[in-house]
């Protein structure tokens, strides 16, 4: 198992790469973009457009999205209690050279649950609404989400890896899922196959409601910093 082990020395070098780069500053940006509240505005504004787009059909469809959500962030605890895998700021070989923001979090890490559900959502939900534009700002966010995780001292890069993975297996799934029941009589009267494509409109709006989110987390961060209140 010598491969093994070398690749986990690697990720863990990687880790501290990627964690060195911090300051006062970041330290509050990834904060507030490591919390799910932070997103809230982003998550009701897709839900708002599944909703107008399919109409009296969205409500299977919402069922599934919170399915997707719930199976992701379950899968991903059970994946975390079965391989025991230590999270940086546990482990007693590097944890001193952790710079951790905030809160260490439980005591194993593989798999990351955040990485997991935000590529769930982007897997299941991009390939529901077929618009490439929505699928590049999906993944930019999810990316975002999930180094999040990584700047704040709580994943191993292969913990984001293996979330992502497994986020991307359950949206999918649930797709091709929804996409077998779309026909059928008990699930939704939808021909199978059918989707509610993006507008060009809906997805500027869908834009300018992340941008401003963006913006709010640097201008609140900004202010904070700048009357000495972190």
């Amino acid at each position: 198992m010598g491969w093994l082990q070398n690749i986990l020395e690697t990720d863990k070098e990687l880790f501290l790469y990627l964690n060195s780069f911090h300051s006062d500053f970041w330290d509050t940006i990834m904060l507030m973009i490591t919390r799910k509240e932070t997103w809230l505005p982003f998550y009701a504004i897709i839900l708002f457009y599944i909703i107008k787009n399919y109409r009296g059909k969205a409500f299977p469809i919402l069922l599934l999205v919170v399915l997707v959500v719930v199976a992701s962030d379950q899968f991903s605890v059970l994946l975390k209690e079965s391989i025991q895998r230590l999270r940086p700021v546990h482990d007693p070989e590097i944890g001193s050279l952790v710079h951790n923001v905030l809160r260490k979090g439980g005591q194993y890490g593989f798999v990351s649950s955040h990485a997991a559900n935000s590529f769930a959502i982007f897997a299941f939900t991009g390939r529901l609404f077929k618009n490439r534009w929505y699928t590049y700002l999906l993944l930019f966010w999810a990316l975002l989400f999930s180094y999040s995780r990584i700047y704040s001292g709580v994943h191993y890069p292969l913990d984001i890896v293996g979330g992502a993975l497994l986020g991307l297996l359950i949206g999918e799934g649930l797709f091709r899922f929804y996409l077998f029941a779309a026909g059928r009589k008990w699930f939704s009267r939808l021909n199978s196959g059918e989707t509610a494509c993006l507008s060009n409109r809906q997805t500027i709006i869908i834009y300018l409601v992340f941008a401003v989110l963006l913006v709010t987390v640097f201008a609140v961060t900004s202010i904070l910093h700048h009357y000495n209140y972190l």
